[in-house]
């Protein structure tokens, strides 16, 4: 049985598969977007556990997703974490600001991305 449902939202194609390969590993069913659009249809059709979100992603930006998501009566308290390569300063607090619960940058430290997951669950 599944851990948890995680809904990835990440339009890189290698970054996509190496965290739904460290996801699936660990017993999480996953599911994934490659937009903002496809994200917030995906949550709202889902619900899933936890949404990983790219803050780069095409379309409707994981910034402002993170608030739509976060506005949005039925998913509000589904954790939003940021998946990002944003590593300037500003960017954690920005992201934060934006919705997000939580932020993991990339590249991701495959020793610790499950531990990093897991807390937020």
């Amino acid at each position: 049985m599944p851990k948890g449902r995680i809904l990835v939202v990440e339009d890189d194609k290698d970054n996509r598969e190496l965290i739904l390969f460290l996801l699936q590993k660990a017993d999480y069913e996953t599911l994934t977007a490659i937009d903002g659009g496809q994200g917030m249809q995906m949550a709202l059709k889902y619900k899933p556990d936890l949404i990983l979100l790219d803050l780069s992603i095409p379309g409707l930006d994981g910034w402002k997703l993170a608030g739509r998501l976060k506005k949005h009566a039925e998913l509000k308290a589904i954790p939003v974490i940021a998946v990002t390569g944003h590593t300037l300063p500003g960017d954690r607090r920005q992201a934060i600001e934006s919705g997000c619960d939580g932020y993991i940058t990339k590249p991701l430290d495959v020793t610790t991305f499950l531990l990093q997951v897991e807390a937020f669950l």
